[in-house]
């Protein structure tokens, strides 16, 4: 079994947290405790909790957390709409992280697929 920092889906994450960080650099300074700030938590929950699941013993413990991970995704994917709605991103810039986050999505959707074969 492979370490989960060479997994696909770890890395992808960990590309998307970068992305969110970039993007909500130029969101406005009164949101850093607001929107800003939930963002990013739930961006970094989602390499986070890949990590989490890796180091548990069994295939349910795995895949328990490897739930959480998607649902930060499905969470993150909301803000980054409404976002959008507030004009704190363009909608090039939405496009481009919706696409990074439909990839971890379908990497990690992959990844619970195998261990539940298990």
């Amino acid at each position: 079994m492979k370490s989960y920092i060479e997994l696909d889906v770890w890395i992808e994450a960990r590309k998307l947290v970068s992305q969110v960080y970039v993007i909500t650099n130029d969101f406005p300074k009164e949101e850093v405790y607001g929107i800003t700030n939930q963002i990013r938590r739930c961006s970094v929950s989602v390499p986070s909790n890949i990590a989490e699941g890796c180091g548990r013993q069994t295939p349910k413990d795995i895949i328990r957390f490897l739930y959480i991970s998607r649902g930060s995704l499905y969470e993150l994917e909301t803000q980054l709409y409404l976002s959008n709605d507030l004009e704190f991103i363009s909608e090039e810039n939405l496009n481009n992280i919706l696409s990074q986050i439909e990839t971890c999505k379908k990497l990690l959707n992959g990844f619970i697929n195998y261990y539940k074969k298990l």
